[in-house]
């Protein structure tokens, strides 16, 4: 569901560089330094925050409030929060909500997390899993291989069946990683900053299905923070009013998730066209308005597929719009310029408030070797199998 009530301005983002696991730091202090530079950025006392929205998927309960009393002990309420992969930006939707709807001035969306080496796995073996609708439509469509990572099964069956669609060539998803890793090259905060051809990506072992080794995005730690205001805050701290959210939206899963035997809707394509029409019609633009886009690569097929569901090219042209060039530098919408989840890192909780902080840096004009010129707008799309959606829109004001 979209809202479009008063304006909220992102007047402060941080973010620490992205590490493998076993390299970090602890979540707790982690999430501290990412929300103090957030505070630092926008110029505030953490005394003025209101509210802390704190995501991240691995973690016990209150994990959130360990990470915030590392930068004061003022008593507002901290919401928890994890919704998979989108976690740091429904952190952001809803400290966003808080303050549009009026009910305060001023909030932190923080995200953090603290991985583990190897592929993502449920926590719990003693009860059902909030993915078992999901795997039971992927087993019907494609069956299941016990000896491949779940989520490449999903992301890598979403991969095959575009193929298959529309006759792409394998090495067009490989195309994704090559242009992931010359971003990430330019990105200090990133964590995989070699560059690599389409040979070695090609050459790298089979995950599943299209998928090799280095379309796949890395278990990662590390943290991102943002602070929000209203108008009226702002003007009366004196806070930078350069970047407003425009429109956001966020999306579950509907019907056509389980019965339309498309992995490409299992893993979120209509969720992600959902939460991009309401944002465009709330912000009164369209994808031709968008110059720089973060979207969720977390594998190549999933960049690929969100080409097309975030409207940035017709459905089945998404390897002409690669072969083209037109999905970075040079072409008519750069793509994940931080270097996205493929080579910036995933740490799940912190994603999409990383994401924000490279928007926003683009659009006030600070983001040095990646900056994209003429950027009104940034367009933000960060997904969650299990399943959330959510699709920002900011703009320069």
């Amino acid at each position: 569901m979209s809202f479009s009530q008063k304006p909220v301005h992102v007047a402060g983002i941080g973010m620490i560089p992205f590490t493998k696991p076993g390299a970090s730091e602890p979540y707790h202090v982690m999430g501290a330094r990412a929300a103090k530079l957030a505070l630092e950025d926008a110029g505030v006392d953490y005394s003025l925050v209101q509210q802390a929205f704190v995501g991240y998927v691995y973690g016990d309960s209150t994990s959130g409030q360990a990470a915030v009393y590392g930068v004061g002990l003022t008593g507002i309420p901290v919401i928890n929060v994890n919704n998979n992969c989108s976690t740091g930006s429904t952190a952001l939707f809803l400290a966003r909500q808080a303050v549009a709807s009026g009910m305060i001035d001023c909030a932190i969306a923080l995200g953090f997390e603290q991985m583990t080496p190897g592929a993502l796995k449920g926590a719990y073996t003693d009860r059902p899993s909030p993915m078992e609708r999901f795997a039971h439509a992927m087993d019907a469509h494609q069956g299941t291989d016990p000896n491949a990572p779940r989520a490449a099964q999903f992301f890598g069956g979403a991969g095959a069946d575009y193929i298959k669609k529309y006759g792409v060539s394998p090495d067009t998803l490989g195309r994704i990683s090559v242009k992931a890793r010359q971003h990430a090259a330019r990105n200090p905060l990133a964590v995989f900053r070699q560059e690599l051809t389409l040979e070695e990506i090609m050459s790298s072992p089979t995950v599943y299905g299209p998928l090799t080794r280095y379309q796949c995005c890395p278990p990662t730690c590390g943290a991102a923070a943002a602070i929000v205001c209203s108008p009226e805050f702002a003007r009366k701290h004196n806070l930078n009013t350069d970047v407003v959210i425009a429109a956001q939206a966020m999306t579950t899963d509907t019907v056509s998730t389980f019965d339309s035997d498309d992995m490409c809707k299992v893993v979120g394509y209509d969720m992600t066209v959902s939460a991009a029409e309401q944002v465009y019609e709330a912000a009164g633009v369209g994808p031709e308005d968008i110059k720089v886009v973060e979207l969720h690569d977390c594998f190549t097929a999933n960049e690929l597929i969100t080409y097309e569901g975030l409207g940035l090219t017709p459905e089945g042209t998404a390897e002409k719009f690669i072969l083209d060039g037109d999905n970075t530098y040079g072409g008519r919408v750069v793509t994940n310029p931080s270097g996205g989840l493929l080579s910036k890192g995933h740490p799940l909780g912190a994603t999409g408030l990383a994401q924000c902080y490279e928007l926003v840096s683009q659009l006030r004009g600070n983001a040095d070797k990646r900056q994209v010129e003429g950027a009104r707008f940034g367009l933000q799309h960060n997904l969650g199998l299990g399943g959330a959606c959510v699709v920002t829109l900011y703009q320069k004001v």
